[in-house]
């Protein structure tokens, strides 16, 4: 139990580490070469908000660099090679526990990490130069959904045939089986999470929130005695912080795409390894907050003439446009997250 512990947490302040080594290094190349906006979008998503959404982020958008996530994933990835060579070249008891590396439970995660953070790198890319075809360039809304739902169907693909999991379990309800419906199940789940994306959005906000979604997920792979599943959520919190740390107001980089997306595409896979997919959105509240917002938002404008329920969306901005400092939206959304969290470890655990 206490080498358990430490196989957990051990490794976690290594990547966080790692993160803080690295980043004045990224943050060279991101500063040297200008990896930011060259021209700040002049709306929120779900349409609306000019000249409100310009007046408040046009400064932020073209000054500060994109591309922040590097520093999560590279972290991760470090950490995991780091631990897997120790294992490896000098094989003991302390090493081989450490290593947190396995088929069955961190090979699928680890992998749509970094699949989805590459994606996420090109759009990024796309968004630094102006090309694309999505708000303020980027790769075109559609292809960033095929191929979310293309890392969702690998994903589904790999449950179903290698794992043999075809079934959810409904919170106090028990297990639910889906047969072969778990597919697309498991691919709108995955969509659903990248659309929350868009909560990166204020400096610090996503930082918080996705380490807290991360650390809770740690906790319930923990309380199932998926002992490296609940090393790699913890590393990869670990890592979310060692950005924060330089996300904190005012950001020296944002997380962009190449970090929000392979985050969600990775928590997605996660939640249905520790069988606690229908708890995701409470323990990721803020994220389904923020798509839902940017949804009603649209649906507004179209079926009621062109009439917004929030100033701007996502909601944040909305608080924003209310005339919150961006650090108070921040940090009470940093709350909310705590506490959904906590809520959503409980009906994950208990239910």
């Amino acid at each position: 139990m206490i080498f358990d512990i430490v196989k957990v947490f051990a490794p976690t302040a290594f990547s966080f580490f790692i993160g803080i080594a690295l980043t004045p290094i990224i943050a060279h190349y991101l500063y040297k070469y200008k990896l930011w906006k060259k021209k700040a979008r002049t709306e929120g998503l779900g349409g609306g908000g000019t000249p409100l959404f310009h007046e408040i982020h046009k400064e932020k958008e073209v000054g500060t660099p994109r591309m922040g996530g590097i520093v999560i994933w590279s972290s991760v990835l470090v950490t995991s090679l780091i631990v897997f060579l120790l294992s490896v070249l000098f094989p003991d008891s302390v090493t081989e526990k450490l290593n947190f590396i396995s088929r069955g439970q961190t090979w699928l995660p680890l992998f749509t990490l970094i699949v989805g953070s590459l994606v996420g790198l090109a759009d990024d890319l796309l968004v630094i130069y102006g090309r694309g075809g999505y708000v303020a360039g980027g790769l075109p809304l559609s292809v960033r959904i095929a191929l979310v739902l293309g890392i969702g169907l690998i994903g589904a693909l790999w449950f179903y045939f290698k794992l043999g999991v075809s079934e959810v379990n409904v919170p106090f309800l028990g297990e639910f089986d889906l047969g072969l419906l778990f597919i697309p199940f498991f691919m709108i789940v995955m969509l659903a999470l990248f659309s929350g994306g868009v909560i990166d959005g204020i400096d610090g906000l996503s930082g918080g929130i996705m380490a807290t979604i991360f650390s809770a997920y740690s906790g319930i792979a923990f309380f199932q005695n998926q002992i490296d599943l609940a090393a790699f959520c913890a590393v990869v919190a670990g890592a979310i912080l060692a950005f924060l740390w330089f996300n904190i107001p005012p950001a020296r980089f944002y997380m962009s795409e190449t970090g929000m997306l392979g985050l969600t595409t990775s928590l997605a896979v996660i939640a249905f390894l520790t069988d606690s997919v229908l708890s995701l959105p409470v323990i990721a509240f803020p994220l389904f907050v923020a798509s839902g917002s940017v949804i009603i938002q649209t649906l507004s404008k179209r079926l009621r003439n062109g009439k917004k329920v929030f100033l701007i969306a996502p909601v944040h901005h909305h608080f924003e446009a209310l005339g919150w400092p961006s650090y108070k939206v921040t940090m009470r959304f940093w709350v909310i997250s705590v506490i959904t969290a906590i809520i959503g470890m409980i009906i994950a655990l208990v239910g």
